[in-house]
C-alpha cells in the first residue's frame, strides 16, 4: 500500500483499492518495454504525432473505463474525507452552489491539464491525468477554489486581472505548490520564497493558455499587477494551510 493510499485517521475508512493487474504476461512485458524505451528517449516517431505520444494515446484509450472509474472512487473517498475538500463544499454551499458527485465529473483529457471549472457545468477532473489520489485532491481543491470565487465575486472572464487573481488564489490555497509536492515532482528546491515562486509560475502559465495573453512577458506582467492583493487573500481559510 503506497502512502497516498493509507487509511486516513479519525475513523475514516481506508480508501478503496484501485490497483490493477493484467492477466497476460505478454501484455505487461509489452507496456513496460515501451516505458522504459520511453523513459530512455529511445522511440521515435514521425513530426506530426511522436511515437511516444501515439502509445500514451492508446494506453488512455485501452484503460479509459479504469481510469475513469478510478477518479470517480477517489472523488466520492475525498468529498466524504478530505479536510480541505470538505471544507470547501460546505463554503461553497453557504454562497448557495453545490459541489457533489453530480457535477464534479470523470472524463478523459488530452490537453496537458488536470483539470477545469465552470460556473454552469461544474468541475471536470482529467481521470488520466493524475499520478495519485493526492493529486487529485489537490486538482479538485483548485477547482473548488474557483468555484467559491465566482460565487463570492463578480468575475469577469474577460478580464485578464481577474482570471490572474483566481489562478494566483488556486494555486496558492489548493495545496499544489507546497513544498513537498514541488521538491518531489517538479524538481524546484527552492528554499526561500517555494510558495510564491511555485504560485507565479503556475499562475503565468494558466494565463498564457488564454489568446488575449501575448506571451509569457504579458502573463507575468499581469500576475504582478495583482499579486499583492489577491495572494495574501486567503478567504474562505483563514490562512494558507496545505
Amino acid at each position: 500500500m503506497s502512502e497516498s493510499e493509507k487509511a486516513p485517521e479519525n475513523g475514516a475508512p481506508a480508501a478503496p483499492s484501485t490497483s490493477a493487474s493484467s492477466s497476460k504476461p505478454d501484455q505487461v512485458y509489452y507496456t513496460w518495454s515501451n516505458a522504459f524505451s520511453i523513459l530512455l528517449s529511445r522511440m521515435t516517431g514521425n513530426r506530426n504525432l511522436p511515437l511516444e505520444k501515439s502509445y500514451f494515446a492508446e494506453q488512455d484509450e485501452v484503460k479509459g473505463d479504469y481510469f475513469c472509474k478510478t477518479c470517480e472512487s477517489r472523488r466520492d473517498y475525498l468529498l466524504k474525507y478530505s479536510p480541505t475538500v470538505t471544507f470547501l463544499k460546505s463554503e461553497v454551499a453557504k454562497l448557495g452552489g453545490e459541489l457533489d458527485s453530480k457535477n464534479i465529473h470523470c472524463r478523459m483529457c488530452t490537453a496537458e491539464q488536470s483539470g477545469g471549472f465552470h460556473i454552469d457545468h461544474g468541475i471536470m477532473l482529467c481521470a488520466n491525468k493524475f499520478r495519485n489520489r493526492g493529486h487529485q485532491e489537490d486538482t479538485m481543491a483548485h477547482e473548488m477554489v474557483h468555484a467559491w470565487d465566482h460565487l463570492k465575486f463578480k468575475v469577469d472572464q474577460d478580464n485578464l486581472r481577474h482570471q490572474a487573481c483566481l489562478e494566483i488564489r488556486a494555486a496558492t490555497l489548493s495545496g499544489e505548490c507546497r513544498f513537498t509536492r514541488e521538491f518531489f515532482t517538479k524538481s524546484q528546491w527552492r528554499i526561500t520564497e517555494q510558495l510564491q515562486h511555485c504560485v507565479r509560475r503556475r499562475a503565468t502559465l494558466s494565463l498564457m493558455a488564454r489568446p488575449a495573453v501575448k506571451d509569457d512577458v504579458h502573463a507575468a506582467k499581469i500576475v504582478n499587477e495583482v499579486w499583492d492583493s489577491c495572494f495574501k487573500d486567503t478567504r474562505p481559510f483563514d490562512e494558507i494551510y496545505r
